[in-house]
This record gives structure tokens, C-alpha cells and sequence, in this order.
């Protein structure tokens, strides 16, 4: 079953690129564990929340249209007087908790620090008579209590814990924990596990600074837990490494369980070798059978249960190759990536240049390269009939004629459904797959 993607909703005023302020650009996207929720951060410290009501025009696997539902301040610059460093206020990741009662619980973080907020409703109650009046009214003989009605629905965001001062170097990512107590932040050289009752204190359960900083060799780029075992983890590195690690073998796993990497062609080694190896995203499937990694050229599909090689490697940026010199000098080399898997493992997501983004069939080996459509609209674009499907294959792509400016970072899937989420400067795009 092949799919046909459509596009399905937008959020932002899908302004010219030259109007958007730097605070405005979109960081990080998530889906909760339902799919009915989508939370966006941006440059400024923001986080959106939007919220998809039940009955809202479900039709041929679209769930129906999301609606904005919260916003929130969540982190404010900062200074560190004792590095004289200052801290900026973009949101790097956002992830879900597991819903226990009627209230959110999200965790964001920015370089420094990770806070847990409540979001949840509450009525805003007025008193229709004072006692008063109602004395007034019965001639001082009888006594009535005041009424009191609900007038208004507010959706309210609290900081319930701050978790701070526990890494040296900026974080790149945080990941939730099955067991729904515990988590995990990672930053260049360490990985860090915290209890979400406990804010004071973590254990550092990977560590590779090395006693002499000359012999670093790689950094950690990214840390995720594994969706159904509470005890494996795994993280990635600049040198195109998947590590595993079992907290059940150690409380200190720089010994790790498994190792996924390829090794490079000899024949294919250049100056940019090991930058555009660097891993700048890594991820679980939703049964935890497979992995998926995000480098600059490539996606990678690994079977947790083979290390020897990937299951599957789809070409991302191949015709980006004769031009890696020019990306260097202006440093579009170095751009991070986010990828994401549907929830059947069949298909997964990873954004490009020009507005654009892959979506790659694992069993065809079918890429899809699609434009995100632009419009004016300020909210959002109901029909979808209007925005067709816009895809070509990636080797019609003139690299010269792209704009490197104009990229797709971050992207999400839904949990249940083949719908994407994708962040698009300012604009927060969704798409939908429609099976052929």
C-alpha cells in the first residue's frame, strides 16, 4: 500500500521569509501519546499547544483539523555571570508525559534548563447577587445565598519543577521514560537520568569527556529511551554511532551493550567525511524493534537485533555531494536534521532544503520529495483539494538552484496515523497520507 500525501493544515501567517523575526522561527514539534495534541516551541521561549476536538471532519484516516488550544512563556533569557555566557531562550525539544489524570505534563528545555509544566482547564466562576443585594431585595426577612455560575473555560500553564544546573554543555535532547517517573537529558559529553519528583538532584549514567579535553574524538548528539523497556536507552554520536545501553548491566554505561555502525568506504573518504557522518538524529520505533538515524547525506534503518549493517540506507542529500564545499564555507554542512518513523515502521520523514521534505517507503525504497505548499491563510487551510501533492524525485533536484536558507528541521509523526507535522520557518505544516 503505497500513500499519496496531501496537505492537510497550517498554522502561521505564512509570511515572506525576510518579514519573519528570529523569535517567530519554530525549534521543536511533538505529538502526545493520543495524537490529539501537538505542542510547537520556538526561538523566543514560547510554546504552542494545539488540540485536535473530537467530531472534527475525520475522514479517510485524517483524524479531522486541529485547534489552537494554549500558549505559554516557557523560558526567558538568561545570564550565567560566572562564565559570562549568556543563555538564549529557544526551545530545543518538547516531550509529552504520559497523561494521568485531566491535566498535561510536558517537559522543555532550552541549553540549560529542563522544566516540567501543567497545562489544564479550569472554569472562571462570578457571583450573580451579592448577599447583599439579596437582603436588599427580601426586606431584610429571609436570607438567600448568592448564586455562583460558571461564565468561562481558560486553559492555564503552571511550572511544576525546574531542573537546572546539572550540564556544562548545551543540551540536545531530553526522552521520557516508559515507567512514567523517570527521564533522561543528554548534552555533548554526558547523559543524565532524573527522577521527575526530584529536581535537585541526577545521576550521570554516560560520561565520555575524556581527563584531556585534546583527545576528544566525538560528541553525543543525541539520547532516547527505548518506548517499551524502562532499562535500555540508547545514544548517538559526531562519528556515526548508535550506542545501546542497559542500566540493568550498569548504573554507568560508557560500557555499552551494542553498537550500530557502518563503516565508511575508503574509496568514498573526504575532508567532509566525518562531518556529514555525524548522526544529528536518532530514533526509536514505536515497538522498539528498529532504529532509525538521520546524518547529513543519508537515513539509515537498523534491526536492534543486527549491528552489523542497516537493514536499509536511503540517499537523502546524494546530489549534494559536488557542492559539500560550498555547504562548509557557509555552513549549511552542519544543519541538523530531525527524521521520524509511522507507527507501522513502514515509512519515515526527514526534512531538506527549499521548503521541502522526504517522506521514503523502507519496503519500495520509494522517496518521496515534497514542497510544502505556501499560502496566506492566518489560521489555517481546510480544503485540501486546493493543495495537491507536490513531490519529484530527489535526483531532479539542482542543487544550485536552492535556497540553503529555506530548510526543514523538525518534524514529527502521529502516533496512530499517517499524518506529519512539520515546522517550516515560522509555520507549523501537517500533511496526511492517502493510501492509493
Amino acid at each position: 500500500m503505497s500513500l499519496e500525501w496531501t496537505f492537510a493544515q497550517s498554522f502561521g501567517d505564512r509570511a515572506n521569509d525576510a518579514q519573519i523575526a528570529e523569535a517567530d522561527i519554530l525549534s521543536a514539534v511533538q505529538f502526545d501519546s493520543t495524537g490529539n495534541y501537538i505542542a510547537v516551541g520556538d526561538r523566543g521561549g514560547r510554546v504552542v499547544l494545539f488540540k485536535r476536538p473530537e467530531g472534527s471532519g475525520a475522514s479517510a484516516g485524517w483524524g479531522g483539523d486541529f485547534q489552537f488550544y494554549a500558549e505559554f512563556q516557557s523560558h526567558e533569557p538568561e545570564f550565567d555571570y560566572l562564565k559570562s555566557l549568556e543563555i538564549e531562550e529557544k526551545i530545543n525539544k518538547i516531550r509529552w508525559c504520559r497523561r494521568q489524570n485531566a491535566a498535561h505534563f510536558l517537559l522543555t528545555t532550552n541549553d540549560k534548563t529542563i522544566k516540567l509544566w501543567k497545562v489544564y482547564e479550569k472554569d472562571v466562576h462570578e457571583v450573580t447577587e451579592s448577599a447583599a443585594q439579596l437582603l436588599e431585595e427580601e426586606g431584610g426577612e429571609s436570607l438567600r445565598m448568592p448564586e455562583v455560575r460558571t461564565v468561562d473555560n481558560t486553559v492555564s500553564a503552571v511550572t511544576k519543577r525546574v531542573y537546572s544546573n546539572a550540564h556544562a554543555y548545551h543540551i540536545n535532547s531530553i526522552s521520557v521514560n516508559s515507567d512514567d517517573e523517570t527521564y533522561i537529558s543528554a548534552d555533548d559529553l554526558r547523559v543524565n537520568l532524573w527522577n521527575f519528583e526530584h529536581n535537585d538532584q541526577s545521576f550521570n549514567i554516560v560520561d565520555i569527556k575524556p581527563a584531556n579535553m585534546e583527545e576528544l574524538t566525538e560528541v553525543i548528539t543525541c539520547a532516547e529511551f527505548h518506548p517499551e523497556h524502562c532499562n535500555i536507552f540508547m545514544y548517538s554520536s559526531s562519528r556515526g554511532a548508535i550506542r545501546l545501553g542497559d542500566l540493568r548491566q550498569s548504573s554507568l554505561c560508557d560500557n555499552h551493550t551494542k553498537v550500530f555502525e557502518q563503516e565508511e568506504d575508503p574509496a568514498m573518504r573526504s575532508f567532509f567525511s566525518e562531518i556529514i557522518s555525524s548522526i544529528s538524529d536518532a530514533r526509536f520505533s514505536h515497538d522498539g524493534r528498529y532504529l532509525i538515524s538521520r546524518d547529513y547525506m543519508t537515513v539509515k534503518l537498523w534491526d536492534i537485533n543486527m549491528e552489523r549493517e542497516p537493514v536499509k540506507t536511503m540517499n537523502i542529500h546524494e546530489y549534494l555531494r559536488p557542492k559539500l564545499c560550498d555547504l562548509y564555507e557557509n555552513d549549511s554542512i552542519f544543519d541538523k536534521f530531525e527524521c521520524a518513523i509511522s507507527p507501522d515502521a513502514r515509512y519515515m520523514s526527514t526534512g531538506s532544503y527549499q521548503h521541502m521534505f522526504h517522506v521514503v517507503d523502507m519496503e519500495t525504497s520509494e522517496d518521496s520529495f515534497i514542497d510544502v505548499s505556501r499560502t496566506t491563510s492566518q489560521q489555517h487551510v481546510p480544503s485540501r483539494s486546493a493543495f495537491g501533492r507536490s513531490s519529484r524525485p530527489s535526483n531532479s533536484i539542482d542543487p544550485d538552484s536552492l535556497d540553503y536558507a529555506k530548510k526543514v528541521l523538525h518534524i514529527a509523526w502521529h502516533p496512530r496515523e499517517h499524518t506529519i507535522a512539520l515546522c517550516d520557518a515560522s509555520d507549523l505544516v501537517l500533511y496526511h497520507g492517502v493510501p492509493n
